[in-house]
Order: C-alpha cells, then sequence, then structure tokens
C-alpha cells in the first residue's frame, strides 16, 4: 500500500474551492463595505451641530438661549444685538457654513480656489461685476450701529470656525478634499454677508435676458418687418385683462409725528394716510452667464413671487391677513433659514423680536414680522439694467464725438490645481464691458442692430437723438445696473425689523434699493399697505428696451426716481393688495418704469380668488393657503376650447384630446389632462416660435401666454403660418401640436392617456449647486434628494416654472410659502423648501420637502409661552475666554 492509499479524505472539488473563496472573498468586501460604510457614517455625523446642553463660546458677554422646535428651527434670545447677531451667526455656520462658504467664493468670483480650472470663467464674469468690491464700499458706508451688527455676526461665525475644521464643518470638506486637500476656509467678514445681497439682485435682475433676446432677434430679421415683429411676440402690459398693483396712489398729510415719513423724503412728515381722489379700478379678468445663475438661482422661467394682504374688513377675525411665496430658483439646501431673534428684554439698546426667514451668510430677517407688523416681498420687475453698445479704440471709448480713456484695473483668478489667470477689466461710464465674457454678449458686439451705421430699436431707428456710431475702433457691450453702485439695502433689513407702523416701514423701505421689490405691510391695528421701493432710474432719451448707443451722452441715466414719488397704497377701498410682479401702475404715471412686467395671469386669478372667497364669507388664514395653491392653467383654458373642433387622426391622440373637455385647468399633480394639456402647450409653442428660419426665443411662459392668447381668437394672424413645417393654417398648428403632444407623451408614460399624471413629467429633483452636479453619481447621490411629484406650472399661481422647449422638470420654485395671521403670530404657518439644515443626511435636511409639494404649512411659534412649548432642544451658549 502507497502512502496515498493511507489518504481518505476526499479532494475538494474545483466547484468547492471556488464556492469557498467566493465566501471568503464576499466576506472580506462585507467587512470593507461595513467598516466604509461607519466610516462614512462617522465622516457624516461628526459635522451635524449640537443642538442641546451647554457650550462654552469666547467672544459672548453674556449667556444666550437658542430653542430649537421639532422642525429644527431655532429662537434666539439673548440681552444685547452684540450676542443675538453673533450666535445667529454661529448657528448658521453651524447648520450652512458650506453653503455660506460657497456664496462668498462665488460673489467674490473666486470659485476657482475650490473647484479648479472649470469655474475659471465664471470667476472671471463675476470679478468683472464686480460684487465684492462694491460690498466693500457699502461696509464702509454703513453707520456705526448697523456696522456692529455686521461685525457681531462675523464674529460669531468665526467662532465657530475656530472649533471645527475640514469634515467637522460639513461633509462637503471632506468631499472637497479628495480634489482640492489644501483647501481652508478664511474667516468671515461683513462684506461677505453683503455681497450676498449682489447675488439675489443678480438673481431677480429681470430683463436682461429679453432685452439681449430682442437684440439679436433684431439684428437677423429684415429690418422691414422687425419692428412689427418684435412687437407682437414681444406684447404690451394687458391692463384691459389683468390689474395692476396700485390702482390709486394713496398721498400722505402731515397729521402728528408718531409717523415720521422716510429720511429721503424731500416732502413732509405724518401719521395718518389720506386717500387720493382719483382712482383707476381693479380690472379682472449655456453660458458663463447660466453657469453664474446655477450656482445662486436662475432667472429663468419663474422668477417672481406672489404676496398679498387682505384688510380685517374681509376677515373672520377683523384683523389682517398676509401672505407671500417668493419664486426663485430651486435649491439644495433652500435659498432661506428659518429663524426668531429676540432681545431678552425689548428696549432701545436691543430693539429686536422679529421671526422670519433669513440668508444664511446674512445678518438679521428679511421677510416676516415683528411684534407689531409684518411684511412681505415680490420682485418689482422694474428696468434697472441697461445694456449700452460702446465703441472701443485700444485703451480709449467714443463718447459724444471724442476719445475718452476706459477705467481699467487688473486682477488675479487663483486656481486650485492651476495656474494662476490674470484678468483686465475695462469699464466706462456705464459700467464693465461683459462682451467677450459670454456668448450673447459677445454676439451683441459682433452683430449690433444697426441701421446705416446707427442702432436700431426693432427695426427703426431708435428714439432720441440720431448720431452714427464712430466709424472707427470695435463695438463692445457695457452692462448699467443699479446693483453696480453702493447702496443701503445693508442697512434696511434691521429697520424693517423694528418698524412699528407705516411711516417707519416706509422708513425702512426708502433705504431698501437693490433689489428693487415690492413691499407689502399689515400691523396689529388693521392696517395693511404697500410700498414700492428701489433704486428706479431716470433715462436720457431711450428707455431700455434695447441696447442703447454708449457713444451718446443722451442716452445716460438721467438721475433716479424721488422715493417720495414711488407708487404707495394705504388702506385701499378694494381692502386687499395684490402684488404678482404685474405692473404696478398704469401708463399714466409719470415715470417710465419697464417694457418688461410680468403679465399679470396670477395677479389677476389671485385677486379673483380674494373677491370669490370674501363673497363667500369673511376670510380666513385657510383661505389663503388654498389661493396659494391654485393650479388653474390660463393658456390650459384657451386651449381646451379651441380644441374642441380641432380633428385628429387616430384613436390614441383622440382620447388625448377627449381630456381636455372635461379638464378644469388645474395642474394637479395627478391629472392626466394637465399633462396632456402642458405638453400639447409646448409643442405648440415650438411650432409657432422656435421652428422657424429665424427662431423666437421661448422665455416668459407668461409672455407667450398673451401672444398665443390673442392668436387663438384670430384664425388669420400670420404666424400660425409657418412653411418650415408645413403649416397654413391655425387648424393645422392646432393638429400638428396636438399628434405630436400624444407621440411625446406616450413615450414617457405609455400610451393610455388615463394613466398620465403631470406630477411625475413635473417632478422636482433637488440638487446640490456644487457636488450635486459633479457628474460623479456616487457623490451626487450623497447630496440630491429627489424626485418629488409637484402641481403647478409655468404662469401660475402655484408657480413651480419648468423651461419651455427643454424639459417639464420643475426648476423654480416658490422657494417658501407663509401665511401671516396678525390677529394671532403664533398661528401663523410657514413652510419652505427643503429644510433647517445644509448636511446632507441630518433628520432636518429636507424634512419639509414632502410638505412643501403637498402645499401643507405648518404653525411656528412666537409668543415666549408658545416657542417654551415647541421646544424640543435648548443650546445655552455661554462666554468663554
Amino acid at each position: 500500500m502507497t502512502s496515498d492509499s493511507t489518504n481518505t479524505a476526499p479532494r475538494p472539488s474545483i466547484a468547492g474551492r471556488i464556492g469557498k473563496i467566493a465566501f471568503i472573498v464576499i466576506a472580506a468586501l462585507l467587512v470593507i463595505a461595513t467598516a466604509a460604510a461607519f466610516f462614512l457614517t462617522w465622516t457624516i455625523q461628526r459635522s451635524f451641530p449640537q443642538t442641546s446642553g451647554e457650550l462654552t463660546v469666547k467672544g459672548l458677554k453674556a449667556q444666550v438661549s437658542v430653542q430649537r422646535d421639532d422642525r429644527g428651527i431655532p429662537t434666539i434670545t439673548a440681552d444685547s444685538t452684540d450676542d443675538l447677531f453673533f450666535t445667529e451667526g454661529y448657528v448658521h455656520a453651524q447648520d450652512r457654513f458650506f453653503e455660506m462658504d460657497f456664496r462668498r467664493h462665488v460673489t467674490a468670483g473666486r470659485v476657482a480656489e475650490m473647484f479648479g480650472p472649470s469655474q475659471a470663467g465664471t470667476d472671471a464674469f463675476l470679478r468683472t461685476l464686480g460684487w465684492r468690491k462694491v460690498a466693500e464700499e457699502e461696509v464702509a458706508k454703513l453707520d456705526d450701529t448697523t456696522r456692529g451688527y455686521y461685525e457681531a455676526y462675523a464674529k460669531g461665525v468665526n467662532a465657530y470656525l475656530s472649533a471645527h475644521k475640514g469634515a467637522d464643518l460639513s461633509l462637503e470638506y471632506a468631499v472637497l478634499g479628495l480634489q482640492n486637500p489644501g483647501y481652508e476656509p478664511e474667516p468671515w467678514q461683513p462684506a461677505d454677508s453683503v455681497a450676498w445681497l449682489k447675488a439675489m439682485a443678480w438673481d431677480l435682475r429681470t430683463n436682461v435676458e429679453d432685452e439681449t433676446d430682442r437684440a439679436l432677434l433684431a439684428a437677423k430679421l429684415d429690418p422691414a418687418v422687425s419692428a412689427q415683429t418684435l412687437g407682437s411676440v414681444y406684447p404690451g402690459y394687458p391692463f384691459d385683462r389683468n390689474p395692476v398693483i396700485v390702482p390709486k396712489i394713496t398721498q400722505f398729510s402731515v397729521t402728528d409725528d408718531t409717523n415720521a415719513a422716510p429720511a429721503s423724503f424731500t416732502g413732509s412728515s405724518g401719521a395718518e394716510a389720506s386717500q387720493a381722489l382719483a382712482t383707476v379700478e381693479w380690472k379682472q379678468a449655456s453660458n458663463v452667464v447660466e453657469a453664474a445663475s446655477m450656482m445662486i438661482g436662475d432667472a429663468g422661467e419663474g422668477i417672481g413671487s406672489n404676496s398679498w394682504v387682505v384688510s380685517g374688513k374681509l376677515t373672520k377675525s377683523g384683523k389682517p391677513l398676509l401672505a407671500n411665496d417668493p419664486h426663485l430658483g430651486a435649491a439644495l439646501p433652500s435659498v432661506w433659514y428659518q429663524v426668531q431673534l429676540r432681545c431678552s428684554t425689548v428696549s432701545d439698546a436691543c430693539p429686536f423680536d422679529v421671526s422670519g426667514y433669513s440668508f444664511s451668510g446674512l445678518p438679521g430677517i428679511v421677510i416676516g414680522h415683528n411684534a407689531k407688523i409684518a411684511w412681505g416681498f415680490t420682485n418689482l420687475t422694474t428696468d434697472v439694467t441697461d445694456l449700452y453698445i460702446e465703441k472701443v479704440e485700444g485703451d480709449k471709448y467714443w463718447r459724444d464725438g471724442a476719445l475718452v480713456p476706459l477705467d481699467v484695473r487688473k486682477e488675479k483668478i487663483k486656481v486650485a490645481g492651476g495656474k494662476d489667470i490674470d484678468l483686465t477689466i475695462r469699464s466706462t461710464v456705464h459700467g464693465p464691458i461683459i462682451s467677450g465674457l459670454t456668448e450673447d454678449f459677445t454676439a451683441l458686439a459682433k452683430k449690433p442692430a444697426l441701421e446705416n451705421g446707427r442702432l436700431t430699436s426693432g427695426g427703426s431707428v431708435a428714439d432720441g437723438p440720431q448720431l452714427g456710431a464712430p466709424a472707427t475702433g470695435e463695438y463692445a457691450v457695457s452692462l448699467r445696473w443699479t446693483a453696480l453702485d453702493p447702496g443701503t439695502t445693508a442697512s434696511a433689513i434691521f429697520a424693517l425689523s423694528t418698524a412699528k407702523d407705516f411711516g417707519e416701514f416706509r422708513q425702512a423701505a426708502s433705504l431698501f434699493d437693490v433689489p428693487a421689490q415690492n413691499l407689502i405691510y399689515a400691523d396689529t391695528e388693521g392696517n395693511i399697505g404697500y410700498q414700492a421701493p428701489g433704486r428706479l432710474p431716470i433715462r436720457g432719451a431711450g428707455d431700455g428696451w434695447l441696447p442703447q448707443p454708449g457713444w451718446l451722452s443722451a442716452y445716460d441715466w438721467a438721475g433716479y426716481i424721488p422715493f417720495e414719488k414711488l407708487p404707495v397704497s394705504y388702506n385701499p377701498a378694494e381692502g386687499y393688495i395684490v402684488t404678482a410682479n404685474n405692473a404696478i401702475v398704469d401708463d399714466r404715471y409719470p415715470y417710465f418704469l419697464s417694457r418688461d412686467w410680468d403679465y399679470g395671469y396670477r395677479a389677476g386669478r389671485i385677486a379673483h380668488l380674494i373677491e370669490r372667497a370674501a363673497a363667500a364669507g369673511p376670510l380666513v388664514a385657510q383661505d389663503l393657503r388654498d389661493i396659494q395653491m391654485d393650479d388653474e392653467m390660463w393658456i390650459g383654458k384657451q386651449l381646451a376650447i379651441a380644441m374642441e373642433n380641432v380633428k385628429v387622426k387616430g384613436d390614441g391622440p383622440k382620447a388625448a384630446v377627449e381630456l381636455l373637455r372635461t379638464w378644469d385647468a388645474q395642474n394637479k399633480a395627478d391629472s392626466p389632462a394637465a399633462a396632456y394639456a402642458n405638453v400639447l402647450w409646448s409643442n405648440l409653442a415650438k411650432n409657432v416660435f422656435a421652428e422657424r428660419e429665424v427662431p423666437m426665443p421661448l422665455s416668459d411662459q407668461g409672455r407667450l401666454f398673451t401672444v398665443v392668447g390673442k392668436m387663438l381668437e384670430n384664425p388669420e394672424d400670420p404666424l400660425w403660418v409657418n412653411d418650415r413645417i408645413g403649416v397654413k393654417t391655425m387648424d393645422e398648428m392646432l393638429t400638428k401640436s396636438a399628434e405630436q403632444a400624444y407621440t411625446e407623451l406616450s413615450g414617457v408614460q405609455g400610451s393610455d392617456p388615463a394613466r398620465w399624471n403631470w406630477g411625475s413629467l413635473h417632478a422636482i429633483t433637488l440638487t446640490s449647486s456644487t457636488f450635486g452636479e459633479s457628474g460623479i453619481a456616487p457623490i451626487e447621490a450623497l447630496f440630491n434628494r429627489g424626485p418629488y411629484p409637484v402641481s403647478g406650472g409655468s404662469s401660475i399661481v402655484n408657480a413651480t416654472g419648468w423651461i419651455l422647449g427643454e424639459s417639464y422638470a420643475t426648476t423654480t420654485v416658490p422657494s417658501m410659502r407663509m401665511v401671516i395671521d396678525l390677529a394671532d403670530f403664533d398661528q401663523s404657518t410657514w413652510i419652505h423648501l427643503t429644510g433647517a439644515s445644509g448636511h446632507a443626511f441630518d433628520e432636518h435636511y429636507t424634512d419639509q420637502t414632502e410638505d412643501w409639494a403637498a402645499g401643507v404649512q405648518r404653525p411656528w411659534p412666537f409668543s415666549t409661552k408658545a416657542v417654551k412649548a415647541a421646544t424640543v432642544d435648548t443650546l445655552s451658549l455661554k462666554p468663554g475666554k
């Protein structure tokens, strides 16, 4: 017997050996995966802030209390303004520091320092605009008290930074460290806060894109038809259909000294308001710019806002109700940070007892209420930007027949992982030269709309002095914008928070110069009001609808409309005031404000719903919340009527068109008809405007509502004819669009129209503006959330905007909704897009999103007793040495 015969154990099969190896490998992978999960969890959670117990913080003068409710929303109570704003800075940094850090790099044009060479072009554009430079000038001009608020806030942020580094601050720094391992945040400065106001002004810049689109279109069109074409696709405001904000301007008279007029007034002061005799009755009825916009909020379809205030004579409580929902680009985390700021004892030395929405990175409250008044904002949509076509020769440019020096400054863009880039910024008397930085502005400079060497206005020579462009030099485009001059909005925030009546409210409004906003007002005494503030230009020879000749000083701005001449309303007879970016006044107002208003469909609908609800009985807060979620699509109603006699081919398209016959025109998330109506609208708009030899812009669906609404009333309108797609009549255009809509929608949601729904087609995916767009799926998954089905749509009260011609996905949103009850602040209700926290995976990262999508608002306590009852965490901050 050989030695082998003594080994009786069977040899493992190949399959067995592979199985054993696989088990070992799987076990090892599980160990690695478990370790990685623990490491990731530890990395994520280490940045979550302490929200209860005690902390000793150097820089405080006395103990401060931070109470948080079940949504993580803080109430800060302090003995002094220094400690109050110090702690606001500390708490903002706890919850949102990466957002703050990123924002200040955007506003300073220093994003490449964080994210490398890909951001250098955006930095060059933002440096050229010079937001940070203007912010520094504004800080230098602040009064000592206000500057002290910003300095205290900065000290609070820096106190948090001194105890937290890298991933301890936020998960984003752990990810950033993989790309840019040497990056460390700098100390916070007051100018970092003030610069964010410039970013918000850019987000609300209104008509720069429209002015550019019109000029590029005019340059492509035959001059013989240019004016008519521009007039038809950019119609005026429909005063015959939709309301203005101030049908009657209130005149103020002197009665006593309790309500002083704003310091900037040139007239007298007074407490009581008497209504003017004259009245107008309400009428019912991819480029660098895009990159910058993505970082701070896109001024695209849907940017605007709704706000309205209802007098106590229309409410059940007898006190006013105030509603507001600002429409901004969707952001994660939300642009808003909800907080209450309370002085332990309200006094002249410490006058704050205010709740509402702030911006992380900015001290104070932007929108909200104190113990006496409430206020809200919508974008004024006045024209505060103009483009000028300049004629430049070397380091000089032409002005009134002579060459004058350009203002030239040099800056250096630092680039993570790359070489520094030298930047030369040139400016004229109007502002920085922006051609050469973006595709559209460069195209304007290469081919300005000229006729015989003269700048044209829609195919006809621009109104005003006529002088051909200088024969020598090259064209360039400069930007005149109110936000590029130092202003006073940084002070207005605190004046609003401490105002006690309409006079003090107007005093604060007079300081709120950029961005220009509609300000609505209500107080506990039962008064309601409105003030149009802002630095609004008085133009020279032109109106800014198209770029103007920079070589003629006659086209320069001649100053600003005096504050006392701006529209104001106090306790109007109607009992309510509605602002929704619609025209403020009619054409009888003596100053030019804009030709680019929102077309008023939201405003008209809101006014109609208020009057309908009031006719049914006294209004309560729920009525206002219901109005905020109204989904009626004005153009959808018109299309449903127009399609009644249109013949389409195929069972599928016929079934789709049939949906419109019983549709209530509400863009509800679960509605098959809403899905089809919006896809039909998209195809129709593209066929009418975009599918042409000279495509026409699809921006601003409200504008297109107006254009197509008139076309539907006139089958002979020449825009129905489109030889490029073989359409000769209105019926042919509607038929083609309806059949295309069925094909498109059935390809996405199936061929059965009964199973379609608008909510998933129109869903919002919350996307981090940094790593959420990295292109690396696992990293994006860390920070992004969604999709969430939503209702609403563009130019609808529930303004969830989408980009016509690109996607139905929601891109702009009611960034928050609030309804303030002046009878009981504790019952005022609030919601915003995401949550209090900017930390991915924190319980408050997106804990408000589902409620936001469903239209749910929740009470937020204001009184000391109610705050105490709602508190789930209390953090005591004590002075340290």
